[in-house]
């Protein structure tokens, strides 16, 4: 047994969607998270600074004596996954991977949809990760920007959102993809206004669960569980706005959130 935590990170408040998934699969484990809230969006960044950001953020992450480091962030998963783990010798877990298998397992008709922010669209991560398991399969990927503010804003369940998700997912609606992957961890906190857009018929795949689902899997593999019965304990950092964050990350897993800890990368 490995009583040491898990360091989740995300660039704001939407990694709170597998964290969520990760209590509710590995409930003793104990849990370091971050939020680079002073730097999101990490969308629409360059690869450059993405991994800059990256580096940084773990090497906080990393005095806090955690046995692995889970990125719940679609663009930093894309962009900075092999240079992190290049660097750091605890596993690291993306976002990325685990969702393109699960969206290849669920299409019938080889035509999936791709939602997230710029950075992970033109990356092609999803593309090329859906591809070697279907090659035939077609894929189209839309970068739906807004999502994230409307998100980080709790907005999910507005007439903003709903508007914003119509414009964004028309393509995807003429293509006829019978799968649509929510290609940023903020996404799935939309689900049902994307879901009431586009009709039963889509599967709608959540990263954050299948990821939580390898954490588990790899931990496991590694000898790092911890396998205590009651309830791990939980820490949370951001690198600004620690009190939206305790407001709307409480939402997101629906738990109080007592805590918010603010910290300044570098020092």
């Amino acid at each position: 047994m490995d009583n040491r935590p898990i360091g989740v990170f995300d660039s704001g408040i939407g990694g709170l969607t597998v964290l969520k998934e990760i209590m509710e699969q590995l409930p003793g484990e104990d849990i370091v998270y971050f939020g680079d809230t002073a730097r999101i969006p990490y969308g629409s960044r360059s690869k450059e600074t993405v991994i800059k950001y990256v580096i940084e953020s773990f090497d906080f992450l990393m005095t806090k004596d955690i046995k692995a480091i889970v990125i719940a962030c679609n663009t930093a998963s894309a962009l900075a996954m092999e240079e992190a783990q290049a660097k750091f010798s605890v596993p690291i877990i993306g976002v990325v991977e685990p969702g393109a298998k699960a969206a290849a397992g669920c299409s019938k008709n080889n035509t999936i949809g791709i939602i997230g922010t710029e950075g992970t669209i033109n990356s092609g991560a999803y593309q090329k990760k859906v591809r070697k398991i279907l090659p035939t399969a077609e894929i189209i990927g839309v970068s739906c920007p807004l999502f994230v503010p409307i998100v980080e804003e709790g907005w999910e369940n507005s007439d903003v959102a709903e508007l914003a998700a119509r414009k964004y997912l028309l393509d995807l609606k003429e293509h006829n993809i019978d799968t649509l992957v929510l290609g940023c961890t903020h996404y799935p906190t939309l689900r049902y206004t994307i879901g009431k857009i586009l009709g039963e018929k889509v599967t709608l795949v959540n990263p954050a669960y299948e990821t939580a689902k390898l954490t588990k899997n790899i931990l496991k593999e590694e000898g790092l569980l911890n396998e205590k019965i009651d309830g791990g304990t939980y820490r949370y950092y951001v690198s600004d706005a620690p009190s939206k964050f305790q407001r709307i990350g409480g939402n997101i897993i629906r738990r109080e959130i007592d805590v918010v800890e603010k910290v300044v990368l570098g020092n």
